[in-house]
């Protein structure tokens, strides 16, 4: 029952209790039960808006995904590091990597230089970062299960001689 109800709220927040009782067919108090039981336990961890800021006006933000490569901190494994890094206000997510790195570190600037700037004086420093990789994203078509902009199919005539 937990995981029907996280589903459904993974796929809209905004389905009241009511909305999901009825889906699921529960009680309503059944619902709000065990949504603030899966709140204390930090199952669920917070409400979010998924925002499509391309079609806000006035409002430009650079998203960058940062390969870090970092020495391990003795008897805390990766912990540690990744604290100091999420700590960051600039930090959107930050996940421990099989592969090549060690941490990908997504952020978010008002331009690329901030980025850069964010990179080279916050996170490069690092006594235990090894180095850097910053790759910036140019366009969003889906994110979080949601797609932003459906590819147009070209519906014209093909005119040939």
């Amino acid at each position: 029952m937990k995981t029907k109800i996280l589903e459904l709220l993974e796929q809209n927040s905004r389905y009241s209790a009511a909305d999901i009782a009825l889906m699921l067919g529960l009680e309503e108090q059944e619902v709000v039960d065990s949504i603030k039981e899966m709140e204390k336990d930090k199952i669920i961890c917070g409400y979010k808006t998924l925002i499509n800021w391309d079609k806000v006006e006035h409002r430009e933000v650079v998203t960058a995904l940062i390969e870090v490569k970092v020495t391990p901190q003795r008897g805390e494994g990766f912990d540690k590091i990744a604290e100091r890094i999420y700590r960051f206000s600039e930090v959107k997510a930050i996940y421990l990597m099989s592969g090549g790195f060690d941490l990908t570190v997504i952020i978010e600037g008002k331009t690329m230089k901030e980025v850069a700037l964010f990179v080279g004086q916050k996170l490069a420093p690092l006594d235990a970062v090894l180095s850097t990789g910053t790759h910036f994203v140019l366009n969003k078509y889906k994110d979080h299960g949601v797609i932003f902009e459906e590819i147009k199919k070209d519906e014209r005539m093909i005119v040939s001689p």
